[in-house]
């Protein structure tokens, strides 16, 4: 209990540091103190501090008894890694060593101590050095080549989720540490990172414009193994992997948006939702059991075709409809309330649920996209903050193995989606 304590004093200490700075930069007075002080508080200069901090908290958990000082210590060193982003923004102080700068101080605040719970038996060794050797390699051969190449190394978005991750790891394994009775996800966590990891380094090689196509057949290939799992009565790994599929789609649509496609993209799209959200949830209601299971089933695949095939003839070629805004619930939404309640609840409720997911989806209620409107206007460190807290939480549900859990938050989210979906504005109208 001292422990949780500690980590939670260490959140909220950061947390309103955080705010705070984010607040204090956008001031003329914090802005002309920066610049008379770049020693102390340019990007990169605050790249340094963070890795000596980290440093500190380092020999203080492992080689002092001052642990709980070390965390604290660690929190401010974890938070400081938005701080130097947002002083390179407002500022206008960013810079090609700063680009490569930044995510080698990530490795050095987080990698050390992530050895050290290694070498203390709170995580395995073997992925540990699996780590490291991903992260070395981005960091020195991947981003030497695609400087030879002229394409840029900055971080994207699967780098950022990740050292988010092995942030929150690095504060969870000391939880563990003094309380081994907590479920233990830190290996898988950790596996997690190292695909995130190895992704980052990926797609930086891979050209802009086909980020797109390459998302969308991940998602359809999410929907061939949710069929082969379900098929062997896999029930709560065929979700998850459609869930998976889900994230892929979620990125799709927006990829096209800032880097272009190709010209079979859509289609591709297309054919990869009425897989992942059409035929596998289907397969799904069949395989769950009951005598009207192929019924529902068939209601169900029939709704999310014609969901598709409206929403590319007609509601794509309507000047009525806002941008980011769809005519009745999204497919993705409504295998979401279908699969969440297949894993919840008896049959005969299934069917009513599914019932009322058809009906939503073929209505003419609207509903605000959830990448291009909701998250939107999610501030960005919001955004990797939740995108990070639905990764530990689906390794959280593959150890404790609780289908029942699982279900009850998948309900759980597609309920917050669709009270957002419709309160929530389409960005032409927000704010106004």
């Amino acid at each position: 209990m001292e422990r949780l304590l500690v980590i939670t004093l260490a959140a909220a200490l950061s947390t309103v540091f955080y705010y705070w700075f984010s607040w204090a930069v956008n001031r003329k007075k914090m802005q002309e103190f920066i610049f008379a002080n770049q020693w102390l508080m340019h990007p990169n200069a605050i790249c340094y501090w963070r890795t000596l901090l980290a440093l500190v908290a380092l020999v203080l958990y492992f080689f002092s008894s001052q642990q709980s000082l070390g965390i604290i210590i660690f929190g401010f060193a974890a938070v400081l890694d938005g701080a130097d982003g947002i002083v390179a923004r407002r500022c206008d102080l960013g810079s090609t060593w700063g680009e490569w700068l930044d995510p080698m101080c990530d490795k050095l605040t987080y990698l050390p101590p992530l050895i050290g719970f290694a070498y203390t038996g709170i995580v395995s060794i073997g992925l540990i050095w699996a780590l490291v050797a991903v992260e070395l390699f981005g960091q020195f051969f991947a981003r030497h080549v695609l400087s030879l190449l002229k394409l840029s190394g900055a971080a994207n978005n699967f780098g950022k989720i990740k050292a988010i991750i092995c942030f929150a790891l690095v504060i969870f394994c000391a939880l563990l540490d003094e309380n081994p009775g907590v479920i233990d996800i830190g290996n898988e966590v950790l596996m997690a990172c190292i695909i995130l990891s190895s992704a980052s380094v990926l797609f930086k090689f891979i050209p802009n414009r086909l980020y797109a196509d390459i998302l969308s057949t991940l998602n359809f290939f999410c929907g061939l193994t949710s069929l082969y799992l379900t098929h062997h009565q896999h029930f709560a790994g065929a979700i998850l992997v459609i869930i998976v599929g889900q994230l892929f789609d979620l990125f799709d649509g927006r990829m096209a948006e800032i880097h272009g496609g190709t010209k079979y993209g859509p289609y591709l799209d297309d054919i990869a939702d009425f897989v992942s959200f059409g035929l596998a949830p289907a397969y799904v209601i069949v395989r769950s059991g009951g005598t009207m299971a192929p019924f529902f089933a068939v209601i169900f695949f029939v709704a999310v075709a014609y969901r598709l095939v409206r929403f590319v003839v007609v509601d794509k070629k309507r000047s009525d409809l806002p941008e980011g805004v769809f005519c009745g619930l999204p497919s993705p939404a409504g295998a979401l309330l279908v699969l969440g309640a297949s894993l919840t609840f008896d049959p005969d409720l299934i069917w009513v649920i599914t019932s009322l997911s058809v009906g939503l989806m073929v209505s003419h209620l609207r509903f605000a996209h959830f990448g291009r409107v909701i998250l939107k206007q999610l501030p960005k460190p919001l955004f990797f903050l939740a995108s990070a807290t639905l990764v530990v939480t689906i390794a959280y549900v593959l150890k404790a193995k609780n289908v029942h859990m699982f279900g009850v938050l998948i309900l759980c989210s597609v309920i917050l989606y669709m009270v957002a979906g419709r309160k929530c504005p389409p960005l032409e109208n927000a704010g106004s």
